[in-house]
């Protein structure tokens, strides 16, 4: 346990805001019981914030930051906060997905992280270890946070009619991830194209990966394995991946058939059945 007095705000930028928190909240003359009472949140999660023991959500740093006067500081320091949480492999990623100008991802098994569902999340996250859910499903689900920015990234993904019918979390848990995937059929910066059963062979049966394009600087590719993430901006390789995205969007049906088919899968699989 994390001694508040000994708290070192150098030491992570968990510590970082925790000790921000205190000094702000000390100089408004405020407990962390009446802290929390104005925000809404328990003196017990104000204290263990404040420690080091639990991890900040965007919401609370938002509503402390009015309460406090901060200037939004602690709203500025929580997407760094949530990117030091993620495993070390993949912190690189983020930050990749933060600067990047455009993502193109093509997906064999599962949505993209960027487009779960708080609920899919819980589900992938939780399928071997349940531990920390909630701060390992507030870390995965702050990512989504770029398309928030004022020049958000443009997004792509193809995504394999397989992963619409892979049911993970139940029938009610997919039922909202693929509402929430047609909820982007109008958004320019957000496009997703099924590639169908029917496309047979197709260039990514070697496995599912990122393209991260940069203004200014070269283009990434990444893959994943188990626990590791592989980055690399060799040319061969971006070249490679490239080419292969290309033929994989000419495969995949259109925007508008593709969000078609994810409302008939939406509905034929996991609408309410009746009794």
């Amino acid at each position: 346990m994390t001694n508040i007095n000994t708290l070192d705000p150098g030491a992570s930028p968990l510590d970082y805001y925790g000790y921000e928190l205190r000094r702000y909240r000390e100089t408004a003359g405020l407990t962390q019981k009446q802290l929390g009472d104005i925000v809404n949140y328990t003196a017990s999660l104000v204290g263990q914030i404040e420690t080091a023991r639990k991890i900040p959500t965007p919401e609370f740093s938002e509503r402390v930051d009015a309460a406090l006067g901060t200037g939004g500081l602690l709203s500025r320091l929580v997407d760094l906060v949530l990117r030091s949480q993620l495993p070390a492999w993949f912190q690189q990623v983020a930050e990749l997905e933060v600067r990047a100008a455009e993502i193109c991802t093509f997906q064999m098994g599962m949505v993209h992280g960027l487009l779960q569902t708080p609920a899919y999340v819980r589900a992938v996250l939780g399928a071997l270890d349940d531990t920390d859910l909630d701060d390992r499903s507030a870390v995965r689900l702050a990512r989504q946070r770029i398309f928030e920015k004022e020049q958000p990234p443009v997004f792509w993904l193809v995504l394999s009619e397989a992963a619409l019918r892979q049911e993970i979390g139940g029938p009610e848990v997919m039922r909202g991830q693929l509402a929430h995937l047609t909820s982007f059929e109008n958004n320019p910066r957000i496009n997703i194209q099924v590639l169908p059963y029917t496309a047979g062979a197709h260039a990514g049966l070697t496995g599912s990966f990122n393209l991260y394009r940069f203004t200014g600087d070269p283009t990434i590719v990444y893959t994943e394995g188990y626990g590791s993430g592989h980055p690399t901006a060799n040319p061969d390789t971006v070249k490679d991946c490239s080419l292969r995205y290309d033929h994989l969007r000419a495969a995949a049906l259109s925007l508008r058939d593709s969000a078609e088919l994810i409302r008939r899968v939406m509905e034929d699989r996991y609408g309410e059945q009746l009794a």
